[in-house]
């Protein structure tokens, strides 16, 4: 099974991304322009939840959110497809199960898990989202548990632990931040498998589009307290807020689309492992904060646990 390293909900694995066609060259600075812009929007993401989670609840400031995205993807999904049609009924169960999950819960869980751990940390945390995926499919899809997938899940739980350990103990977080923010990836986990039954019938951005939908619906029971957060929120924060339904979510979601269309995508799929460090220069030099030394080496943990489950030796005539 091929795993891909969470990123922002909405943005599919890397072999969602380039099924539809063969992967085409482009001009060297494109592809990398669209990679650095895509990482900066995604780190930037989760220090704008940690930003906007001072004075927005979590609730509230996940359905704004996505109500800006959903509509940003709704107008993608008509410029380049012309209309956006209704999924099959054969496929709704699905589309629930993984809005709610990968988009409803992912956000709601992250914008509170933030209000207790630093963005960086936070970062660190969802990297163990594809180790969760490589777990679930073994129990739910009886994928074949290999060596290497035990253990790297090992060592990637192995770095939450120290995560949690370092957080817990550190001013700018506690265990309840970090098993808040783990909620999240796992709400990533169950909507990457959905994600994966549902591209028989429909297109990578049309699953991510109703994803949006239904993860929208589910947070509709926070639209009265959304309502009164608008009117008392700064025109500053209600513009990072518009910001992070836009650029993260709609638009870094066509970037990195583009950036795996090209021959570079092996590549530039491994170039995620770098969004927590994005995000933990980007909250030193914005708020102030980074996450404790051994979150670091936990982090770096959970990425060494997802690379040793994708690890596959050499068939036995190779090395012969």
């Amino acid at each position: 099974m091929t795993t891909v390293p969470p990123v922002e909900p909405g943005c599919p694995p890397e072999e969602t991304l380039t099924a539809p066609a063969v992967r085409r060259s482009a001009p060297g600075w494109l592809p990398l322009a669209a990679v650095a812009f895509t990482l900066l929007a995604w780190a930037s993401a989760f220090v704008g939840i940690r930003h906007l989670g001072e004075s927005v609840p979590p609730g509230s400031l996940a359905l704004g959110r996505l109500v800006v995205a959903t509509v940003a993807l709704g107008v993608l999904l008509l410029v380049s497809q012309r209309r956006i049609r209704v999924p099959p009924r054969r496929t709704w169960g699905l589309i629930a199960l993984g809005g709610v999950s990968w988009i409803g819960v992912y956000n709601v869980a992250l914008n509170a898990g933030e209000l207790r751990v630093d963005a960086g940390t936070a970062a660190l945390i969802v990297q163990v989202g594809p180790l969760i995926v490589a777990l679930l499919a073994t129990v739910l899809l009886g994928e074949r548990l290999t060596r290497w997938l035990v253990v790297g899940l090992a060592v990637g739980f192995g770095g939450v632990v120290l995560i949690a350990q370092a957080s817990s103990a550190g001013p700018s977080g506690d265990l309840v931040g970090v098993l808040l923010v783990l909620v999240a990836a796992v709400g990533f986990a169950v909507g990457v498998l959905t994600q994966k039954k549902l591209l028989g019938d429909l297109g990578a951005l049309e699953v991510t589009f109703w994803f949006y939908v239904a993860g929208t619906v589910a947070c509709l029971p926070w639209t009265a307290e959304m309502v009164g957060a608008v009117g008392s929120t700064s025109a500053v924060d209600l513009g990072w807020w518009f910001y992070l339904g836009l650029v993260p979510s709609a638009l870094a979601f066509t970037t990195w689309a583009y950036a795996l269309s090209t021959s570079e995508a092996g590549t530039f799929a491994m170039l995620t492992f770098l969004v927590p460090f994005i995000t933990a220069l980007m909250a030193w030099l914005t708020l102030g904060e980074v996450p404790p030394p051994l979150a670091f080496v936990g982090g770096a943990l959970c990425i060494a646990g997802v690379l040793l489950t994708r690890y596959r030796p050499r068939a036995s005539a190779e090395q012969g």
